[in-house]
């Protein structure tokens, strides 16, 4: 039996990161048919001392538990849980309570991507690490703000496990490892050539294939070790799924296909013509009358049409590991690791509204002020197919160096070059041209006495549907090319300095020079005035840094060791920098060898994000809005509010800040880009006396939402421009506990049992965004879409040839959709079975989510589900294993 007890007070103000752990290890339970024997070879085993360095610490030790908890995943556990990657068994964890919007959640700006929130920190409070190095970041910022690490792309095939240090280790590994820090450790030898072949699909849709070939082999003083993957997933669009096929379940307002729009009385004009007759066929049939007059065109299925549940993906991944004994004592070592994707996905209807998102203009042939919209259907473009944006992404990390004793004695040393580039192209092919509002309404006229176009268009324009050669007219393709690096130098060093009575105390040492980059280059037709709208321009950054680290382990009694730790870093841009001293220290107490008591007291500190520091300033628009403020002030409940994800959504301006300071481990000066809705939510919370409309939060939230009049005669009280700039907010305090049990058990006749546990509880998640403010509960703020508490438990049965596994996964419960009160947590089941056949062949059946839940929440409308619970229903794999 093994039980970890874990308090984590993470990120306190005031409060330095301090983490308490009770370890009981009891002997396992086992039943055995007769004594058993140890031969000469195993008493040879058992003398021989075999020295690891985990996760969290320099030093290399013969006993792998340290004075911080890891959680170890194998390839094996990757494998017999049902997760199909490195991410979705990451993303498994107890302690990820955080929601990420990653690649199949209808993302929009990293759709390409995976990662994780550890602690509900965010993503990019994790430090990921390949073979204990960092790798390059996604070169495009995570919801158009903080940088992470694309954890979609880590082959399988050449994973040895993967560690997740449960806590802060800024004095081991410098800036980012504050919520944790995640140890991908790819394989240095393999169990002969294998070949794996997986393919499996859902209940609907999304069929996918994996093929992997890994291997190793020596040839004298050199061993190599190698793997390639091969995968393909088919998407799932939400008419694949049949709680979210349609928009109107419950009674909400189609999506108008074809609308003319009185400006001023908000009163839909007919369209002329034949009316919605030539679009009855879109959309697969779904096209119809609508209103008191019929006087517009609408569907029920264009959102679910667009809208990618999964993404499309096909990647190519390889990887090369070799070692090369000089001599006894040096060994020279390389590993590269390349992978390739090519991603498809979609979120949104191509639409156009007459002069922009707030647009209106003067029809000289009825004399009123009108608002003209459509939306596209897949038809007329020739095929869905044809509307997906597209991603080519290109990633590798390099690493060599040469390792070995240093003389006679007890130290080691490595000296090691590390390198890793990331690659994203972008081909969008729905960019408006910069003729489309002449398309539709014709030459403009000029303006009236306001300032207002004057046009006389033709309603031919409007009630007929586009074919493809049209569509090309007005609508073009783009391609943004995306590119971050990273590179260090390191020289480390370890071994043993002087004798204690109760054992001999080892040394540490690091230093590391490196510098990262990235440019963001959209498409150089934007600024030449070929679509209706500017780019954000390119922009890019590069930043160099320095560190010198230290850690000492003193074995101070038989049962009790220290251990100390202190790093330096510092990170300068061409015209400023930023140093940071962080230190650590942690006592591991064992007054039995089945016992452990462990506690540690670290320093953390994160340097400001890249995107932060580097952005220029920005101008654009959201693909969707929703203004809480409006739905509340007309009384509309938001499930069913016009003003809910209207599309396209609210303009913005947004801009770095190079005066930005670096983030302590208490998470003082916590450096934040304040969302738009996050923004909107508190401007209607501020409005309607929720919130003291005095204090510096609502102060701030007022300033940056730009309205029209409420007087206004056309478009009254609608949002203007949102003013989005990072800063450096008071604090965020977060606490919980997690909780690690294990046990194993032998039987003569059943087989062989082992039983796992893992639980996460957050009992604190405040944040203050200044000091003058009371803090703000997180935890029970229904805006807050993190779980408070997550478990999984599995057990694993293997007797003779057959082996097989159930996982159950806990999420905990999440606020409703409007806030009205708390979902019940979800329950899933995931199995797998594996036979045995031969010693070389192996096959496996593996079932996720195998009583096929949904969890639906019908209180915010479509999609009618509870975001962040999983939405695939059941999943099933076929897969052959064969050793050569």
């Amino acid at each position: 039996m093994y039980l970890n007890y874990l308090k984590y007070l993470g990120v306190e103000k005031n409060k330095h990161c301090f983490v308490f752990v009770l370890v009981a290890l009891l002997h396992p339970l086992q039943a055995y048919a007769e004594t058993q024997t140890e031969t000469p070879q195993q008493d040879a085993i058992k003398d021989k001392v075999v020295r690891v360095a985990v996760t969290g610490s320099r030093i290399s030790k013969a006993q792998k538990d340290g004075p911080t908890s890891v959680t170890v995943i194998t390839a094996a556990d990757i494998e017999k849980q049902g997760y199909t990657n490195a991410f979705d068994a990451l993303n498994n964890l107890a302690q990820n309570t955080g929601f990420v919007q990653g690649a199949d959640f209808g993302n929009i700006r990293t759709p390409a991507a995976n990662a994780i929130s550890l602690r509900g920190l965010g993503p990019n409070y994790t430090l990921t690490l390949i073979n204990g190095h960092r790798v390059a970041d996604y070169p495009v910022a995570y919801e158009g703000n903080v940088n992470f690490v694309n954890l979609a792309n880590i082959s399988t095939a050449i994973i040895d496990r993967i560690e997740v240090l449960n806590g802060g280790a800024s004095a081991i590994y410098g800036s980012d490892a504050i919520a944790g820090v995640v140890n991908i450790i790819l394989k240095k030898k393999t169990d002969g050539t294998q070949v794996n072949i997986k393919a499996g699909t859902t209940k609907e849709g999304g069929e996918n294939l994996r093929l992997q070939l890994s291997g190793s082999n020596s040839l004298d003083q050199l061993n190599l070790v190698y793997g390639f993957e091969f995968s393909a997933r088919e998407p799932i669009f939400a008419t694949d799924r049949h709680f979210m096929s349609t928009s109107t379940k419950k009674g909400e307002t189609p999506t108008t296909i074809v609308g003319r729009r009185n400006a001023e009385t908000g009163q839909y004009l007919p369209i002329g013509g034949d009316g919605c007759q030539p679009y009855e066929q879109l959309f697969k049939g779904s096209v119809h009358n609508f209103g008191k007059n019929g006087d517009r065109c609408a569907s029920d299925r264009v959102r679910s049409t667009y809208w990618s549940v999964q993404t499309q993906n096909r990647s190519q991944n390889g990887y090369l590991g070799l070692d090369y004994a000089l001599n006894d004592k040096t060994q020279l070592f390389a590993d590269v690791l390349i992978g390739a994707n090519q991603i498809q996905n979609n979120t949104r209807s191509p639409t156009w509204t007459s002069l922009g998102t707030n647009g209106y203009f003067l029809n000289q042939n009825s004399g009123n002020y009108e608002v003209w919209n459509r939306a596209f259907a897949p038809e007329e473009f020739g095929g869905l197919n044809k509307v997906n944006k597209k991603w080519q992404e290109f990633s590798s990390n390099l690493n060599f160096g040469i390792r070995g004793d240093i003389a006679d004695s007890s130290w080691n040393y490595e000296a090691a070059y590390n390198g890793s580039i990331y690659t994203s192209n972008l081909r969008n092919p729905i960019n408006q041209l910069a003729g489309i509002d002449e398309y539709f309404l014709g030459s403009r006229l000029g303006v009236d006495q306001d300032g207002v176009p004057i046009y006389a268009p033709d309603l031919k324009r409007l009630n007929q549907p586009l074919n493809p050669s049209e569509i090309a007219k007005v609508f073009g393709t783009s391609e943004q090319k995306d590119r971050s690096w990273v590179q260090s130098l390191s020289v480390s060093a370890n071994g043993d300095v002087f004798e204690l009575p109760a054992g001999t105390a080892k040394l540490a040492a690091i230093a590391e020079v490196g510098r990262q980059g990235f440019k963001n280059r959209p498409d150089k037709a934007f600024e030449q005035g070929k679509f209706n709208t500017t780019s954000y321009g390119e922009y890019g950054g590069v930043r160099s840094r320095q560190a010198l680290g230290t850690e000492l382990f003193l074995p101070l009694a038989k049962p009790l060791n220290l251990t100390l730790s202190g790093r330096y870093d510092r990170y300068a841009l061409s015209d400023n920098s930023i140093d940071k001293f962080t230190f650590g220290s942690g006592v591991e107490f064992r007054p039995d060898p089945t016992l452990l008591l462990r506690s540690n007291y670290q320093t953390s500190f994160r340097a400001p994000d890249m995107n932060y520091l580097f952005l220029n300033k920005q101008k654009g628009y959201y693909s969707s809005t929703t203004d809480y403020l409006r739905c509340e002030q007309t009384g509309q409940p938001l499930n069913n509010c016009e003003f809910r994800l209207y599309s396209p959504g609210a303009d913005y301006i947004k801009v770095g800040n190079k005066d930005l300071k670096p983030e302590n481990g208490t998470i003082d000066d916590q450096v934040t880009n304040l969302s738009a809705d996050k923004l909107l939510r508190t401007e209607a919370d501020c409005r309607a006396g929720r919130r003291n409309i005095n204090d510096t939060q609502c102060i701030d939230a007022l300033a940056r939402i730009e309205r029209n009049p409420n007087d206004a005669v056309v478009n009254p009280n609608v949002i203007r421009n949102i003013n989005i700039v990072p800063i450096n907010a008071a604090s965020v305090s977060s606490s919980g506990i997690d909780l690690t049990s294990k046990w194993r058990w032998k039987t003569d006749h059943w087989g062989n049992f082992l039983w796992s546990i893992n639980f996460s509880r957050t009992l604190k998640n405040k944040y203050q965004q200044s000091k003058e403010d009371p803090a703000d509960d997180l935890l029970w703020d229904k805006s807050n879409l993190d779980w408070r508490d997550r478990f999984n438990s599995s057990l694993s049965w293997s007797r003779g040839p057959f082996e097989s596994t159930v996982l159950l996964s806990r999420y905990g419960k999440l606020p409703k959709a409007d806030e009205s009160g708390w979902l019940n947590p979800m329950y899933v089941v995931n199995w797998s079975g594996t036979y045995q056949i031969s010693p070389k062949a192996s096959a496996s059946i593996i079932v996720n989510n195998l009583f096929d839940k949904d969890k639906l929440d019908y209180t915010g409308g479509w999609a009618y589900y509870a975001t962040g619970y999983p939405l695939y229903g059941r999943q099933a794999w076929l897969e052959f294993n064969y050793k050569f």
